[in-house]
This record gives C-alpha cells, structure tokens and sequence, in this order.
C-alpha cells in the first residue's frame, strides 16, 4: 500500500509539472478557437535544437562510455519496436472495419519513436533529479527503425497475399463460366492451377535510408556524430544546454495546439483507434519499462534508463515515421495512423506515460 501511495502522490506531482502544464495549455488555446500560431518553421527550428542537444550528450556519453553496457538495453530496444508492430497487427487490425494495413501503418507509427516526446522525458528526469545513462537517449534509433521497417514488411507481405488471393478468385470465376477454355494463355500456373502472381521482393535497405534521411532521426544522429567524434562540450554548456527547457515548453504547447485539432481528424477513423491509441502507449512503455528491469538487474542499467525506454516505446513518432510510412504503406489511409498518434496517442504519452514511469521509478528507487 505504502508503494501504492507514494506511486499515485509522484504521479500526481507529475501533472502539475511546467512542460505538461505548456501542454494543456496549448490544448485549451485550441479548444477555445484561438487564432495564436506558431509558425511552422519555428517549430521545426526547435525540434531540431532539441534533437541536437539530446544526440550531443548522448555521443559525448558513449565517447566516455563502455560500449558493452549498451547492448542488452539496445538489443531489448529492437526487440520492443518489432513487438509493437505485431501487437498492432494481431490486435488493431482483428476489429471490425479497420483495414490490415492501416492497422500495420498505425502500430508503425506507434513502434517508432517521437523525438519531441523523449526531450520532454529528458527534460522531466532532469528536473527530478533522477539519474540515467546520458547514452540512453542513443537508443531511440534502435526502436524506431526496426518498428517502421518490420511495419512496411507486414504490409507488403500482406498485400502480396490479398493480391494472390484476388487473382485466384478470379480465376475460379473465369473457369466456372469458360469450362476448361485456358483464359489465361500463356500465363504460368502455380501448384494449385492458379495464375502465378509477379511477387515484388520487400526491399529492406530503401526503408532503413528513408528512416535515417528523416529530419528527426537526422538531427539525433547529427548530435551523436559530433558528440563522439569531437569535443563540443564548450558549446553545449553554454548555448544547448541553458535553452533546452525553453524551447521544450514552446514546443509543448505547439504540440498541444496540435493534438487539440487533430480529434476531428480521428473521428474519421472510428471509434476503434481511439481505444488502441489511448490503450498501447502505456502497453507499449510497461513493455519497454519490464526489458528495462531485466538490463536492470543483468547489467545494472539505471532507473531512469528504464523510464526512457518506457517513454520511446509509448511514443509514436511525429517526424521521421509519417513520411516514411506514406511512402512505404502507399495504401494506408494517413487519417489513421496520423489522426490517431496526434490526437490521442502523444497526448496519453505525455500527460499520462512520462509522469507514470518517473513515478514508477522514484516509487521503486524508495523500496
């Protein structure tokens, strides 16, 4: 009871915090037909300061790090993106009138990873005080690119065998009206007297380079890149470090405006979405947070280490995955997977996740 208590007193606390108070407020100025805007350029400005400096303390912190540590917090990151994907596909897609591939594209987004919600965790660890490795941020790459390709691969193989499907339909119809005049010609038959179907081999490589090309991803990996390679400490104490909570809360309150005018769009998708939207991003992160306590208690991965996977994992990414998705699942309708992330699933990730698993943390962290 005693865990109980102190779990729901951090909780609450969490709420009240200035980076999810930027975030109601944000949705309340949409809410109330505000004509405030934030314009777009601004907003992508500050996204990229913030991946930035997250990837600078990340690679500053591997540079300094034992490589080793890494690997079973990052195998476990891979593994959580992919079993996002599957959850979505053998759960979402199960219900009526929800199409397979908007459910695979959605659980997609889902299984990738929002940069702007992993700076809010930072930023809320920080202010807590909770300790966690500065490489750990370096794992949001490891979820987000196998969640979007093994998505993009579901979808593929699923259209592939729809079309195969169609085409044998087809084929019976023709054969029950022309008898056993051969209406295909020349075409190959397969083992079962059906048309042999061109199938398209699902190309992995375009996937992981779309996904690394993205803005999001780019930024992270820029950060990495020169935090390993070379010496920015100077800069990032003195310019990156001192800004960051400013234009996190900017930030918030664009991404609450957002979500705000993105629930028409999710009324177009019905009804199931909204449930998996509000139900998978606290899925996902005790998922992610459970792989945690595994490294944990194997390798002495810390606390805040595994609240960070939690909140990759509840994230759903709102840069990088969306253009990739459109690209790779042509034939997913983006009302759902967008309408479904912005509207309910970042909002759940940010006022519910993050205060969750800091609270989960400094819970156990006390016993």
């Amino acid at each position: 009871m005693d865990f109980l208590s102190d779990f729901w007193t951090l909780f609450l606390g969490k709420l009240q915090s200035p980076t999810l108070g930027f975030l109601i407020g944000g949705m309340v100025v949409a809410a109330v037909n505000s004509r405030l805007q934030i314009p777009d350029a601004i907003y992508k400005f500050i996204v990229f300061m913030l991946l930035i400096k997250v990837g600078l303390s990340g690679g500053i912190a591997i540079r300094n790090a034992n490589l080793m540590e890494m690997l079973l917090p990052a195998l476990f990151a891979v593994i959580t993106g992919i079993v996002i994907v599957f959850i979505g596909r053998y759960t979402l897609a199960k219900m009526p009138k929800v199409r397979v591939v908007d459910a695979i594209a959605t659980a997609g987004l889902f299984g990738a990873v929002s940069g702007s919600t992993l700076a809010a965790a930072l930023t809320l660890l920080e202010t807590e005080g909770i300790q966690y490795e500065p490489w750990a941020a370096a794992l949001y790459p490891f979820m987000d690119i196998p969640a979007l390709v093994a998505a993009i691969v579901l979808a593929s193989l699923y259209t592939t065998k729809e079309k195969q499907r169609i085409a044998e339909d087809e084929y019976r119809s023709k054969q029950e009206f022309y008898g056993e005049q051969e209406y295909y010609g020349q075409q190959s038959i397969t083992a079962h007297g059906y048309p042999k179907q061109e199938v398209e081999r699902v190309k992995i490589w375009p996937i992981i380079k779309e996904s690394l090309q993205g803005s999001a991803l780019s930024a992270l990996m820029l950060g990495l890149a020169l935090g390993v390679l070379t010496r920015p400490e100077s800069v990032y104490e003195s310019f990156f470090n001192p800004l960051f909570r400013g234009l996190l809360s900017i930030l918030m309150l664009v991404m609450g405006m957002e979500a705000a005018a993105r629930i028409g769009e999710l009324r177009k998708v019905g009804q199931w979405y909204a449930i998996y939207a509000f139900i998978a991003p606290l899925l996902h992160g005790f998922i992610a947070f459970g792989f945690g306590m595994i490294a944990h208690f194997i390798t002495g991965f810390s606390l805040g280490g595994c609240v960070i996977m939690a909140v990759i994992a509840a994230s759903s990414s709102d840069i990088s995955g969306p253009p990739t998705l459109r690209a790779g699942i042509a034939s997913a309708n983006p009302s759902a997977y967008i309408g479904s992330s912005t509207a309910v699933g970042t909002p759940v990730a940010l006022a519910l996740g993050i205060p969750i698993f800091i609270g989960l943390a400094q819970a156990l962290m006390g016993n």
